[in-house]
């Protein structure tokens, strides 16, 4: 069974429905227990960063989601779920984010041709052999809706990579922790393929 993290943000059904599609087991739920006893977790999610970190306090799903982290249950951030996972962001100044992963979300710079924010399909450049990306080819296109973007402190948890004005970290992998900021659950074929990647993932892994 896969919980998906309710906490009051946008884009969760969606995720949902991609699951069913896959014939997999899914779950909405802000209840610790039954996330914690779930087989695999997911936070997706669009929306400001202040917001969704107050939720998770309000909700008290910080802790849930590092003691999932700790019992290294497969865990997939995708949007704003991938911005949570890191320090800091600047759409919110002074919030701490979850601080799972190191790095900082920034603001994407305004450029000749480029509209604020960015929506649409872009392509992926493949890196460092990720999961995720299993039988997934080199500038397959996936599906981006954002403001902010990620840069990792390590670059060798980068997994995927595009352009937009800026280079983009458009996925990371440490552990048992995934997280995209593109949305596999609207990338067609591609991103079916990412959430059965992900789906399939053992505990614990290597």
């Amino acid at each position: 069974m896969i919980a998906i993290i309710d906490y009051d943000a946008g884009n969760i059904r969606s995720v949902e429905k991609a699951l069913m599609h896959l014939g997999e087991k899914a779950v909405l739920t802000r209840d610790g227990e039954e996330i914690l006893s779930a087989d695999k977790i997911i936070l997706p999610g669009v929306g400001a960063f202040g917001d969704a970190m107050e939720n998770l306090h309000r909700f008290g799903l910080v802790e849930v989601i590092h003691e999932a982290v700790r019992r290294e249950i497969p865990f997939l951030g995708i949007c704003l779920g991938l911005q949570l996972l890191f320090e800091k962001s600047e759409e919110s100044p002074g919030v701490e984010g979850l601080g799972i992963l190191r790095g900082e979300i920034l603001k994407i710079p305004h450029g000749e041709g480029l509209k604020i924010p960015h929506m649409g399909w872009n392509s992926l450049h493949l890196q460092n052999h990720g999961h995720l990306f299993r039988d997934i080819p080199e500038d397959a296109y996936v599906y981006f809706v954002h403001s902010y973007y990620l840069r990792a402190a390590d670059p060798s948890i980068v997994k995927a990579v595009t352009s937009y004005g800026v280079p983009i970290h458009a996925s990371v992998e440490q552990g048992s922790v995934f997280a995209c900021q593109f949305h596999p659950e609207k990338s067609s074929r591609t991103g079916l393929r990412i959430l059965k990647n992900f789906a399939s993932t053992d505990r614990g892994r290597e």
